[in-house]
């Protein structure tokens, strides 16, 4: 069986995944500031380096950096040694950015119907998105 993913640790509580059990679905929620960004970004690497594909949306383009090796900063140092925790390894993710324009990444098609998502509902038109090419 894969090794367990650690995803965080305080003092002694370790929070870890078995990639065995992670489900097709998450989702993380938080209010500004509360680590939702690190949280998803640190999965996600854990899990490609077990080898297990994973699809986030980021409309706003925050978890890109981790198609890039990083570097770990003085703030970050201080934490790290403050915990008792060995500084990361830098890597870098694969990553296949899809855009909806086709100009810069994966080209991926959205249709927005004219007509209302229910009856019961006639302001918001249902948003259709298809990849055909992957």
């Amino acid at each position: 069986m894969p090794e367990a993913i650690e995803i965080a640790r305080r003092g002694d509580i370790i929070c870890a995944l078995l990639p065995q059990r992670v489900n097709r679905h998450g989702l993380v929620t938080g209010a500004t500031g509360t680590g939702k960004t690190l949280t998803l970004q640190t999965i996600a690497e854990r899990l490609s380096a077990s080898g297990v594909p994973c699809f986030l949306a980021d409309v706003k383009g925050d978890l890109t950096g981790i198609s890039q090796m990083g570097s770990v900063g003085g703030t970050l140092a201080a934490v790290l040694t403050e915990r008792g925790l060995d500084a990361p390894t830098s890597t870098s993710c694969p990553v296949s950015l899809w855009d909806v324009f086709g100009e810069q990444g994966h080209p991926l098609r959205a249709t927005i119907p004219s007509k209302a998502c229910s009856a019961s509902c006639s302001k918001s038109p249902t948003i259709k998105v298809c990849s055909c090419s992957i």
